[in-house]
């Protein structure tokens, strides 16, 4: 079983955690559990069962990332807070910046490979 970490209330943890996968979904919009289960699965195609879900659910609102929305009806929608916006924008910022990081080190390593494989083609021709 591999070992977590807790994330403090300014982090979110893994990108693949529950909490962003769960404030992502919230930021277009209030939605209880099952709608927020199944807007995850539509965009991520993780599917979070209901123990996660819930869970997650309730660490975050521990936290005050989201919070409940009143509802007449028997389920409960919940809302991103603004401490969620500001959590939610700040791992979306390091996973642009590990995604940039990733994409420049790809093209270097491809273009590496093209100039080394032209090398050894030129090599090969002479």
């Amino acid at each position: 079983m591999a070992k977590r970490t807790t994330a403090t209330k300014s982090e979110l943890g893994r990108q693949s955690e529950p909490a962003l996968l769960i404030l992502t979904s919230l930021a277009s919009g209030e939605k209880h559990g099952y709608a927020l289960a199944k807007d995850v699965e539509a965009f991520s195609g993780v599917t979070l069962g209901p123990g996660t879900l819930y869970g997650a659910i309730s660490r975050l609102e521990e936290r005050g990332l989201i919070a409940p929305v009143p509802s007449d009806d028997r389920r409960q929608p919940y809302k991103i807070t603004s401490s969620g916006r500001t959590a939610l924008a700040s791992a979306v910022r390091d996973m642009r910046a590990l995604a940039d990081e990733g994409a420049a080190r790809l093209r270097l390593r491809v273009l590496a490979l093209r100039l080394q494989s032209r090398h050894l083609v030129t090599g090969l021709t002479r």
